[in-house]
């Protein structure tokens, strides 16, 4: 079975997920770095971006400081609509 495409993925409701994570150096507490996550997942649960977050906290030596994300729907009802026809034109 194959992974659905994009364009599958926003028909079904997913949105464009991106997450900034402040993570503390394993090596140096006091310094924090930044990393972007992004993917297609599930507003308002975020299955995947919490997926995600477990496995940085199981296995990931760098300790979570704190998530930000967005989410933005790439195709809303008002702009695609499924037509079942045929156009002939002369």
């Amino acid at each position: 079975m194959t992974a659905p495409s994009e364009t599958e993925l926003m028909l079904s409701g997913h949105s464009l997920t991106t997450a900034e994570i402040l993570y503390r150096m394993p090596d140096c507490q006091r310094l924090l770095q930044t990393f972007t996550w992004q993917d297609y997942d599930l507003a308002p649960r975020f299955p995947k971006l919490h997926k995600f977050l477990e496995f940085w906290h199981k296995e990931l030596d760098g300790p979570l400081h704190s998530v930000r994300y967005s989410h933005q729907k790439m195709i809303r009802p008002g702009e695609w609509r499924k037509v079942d026809g045929v156009i002939t034109l002369h």
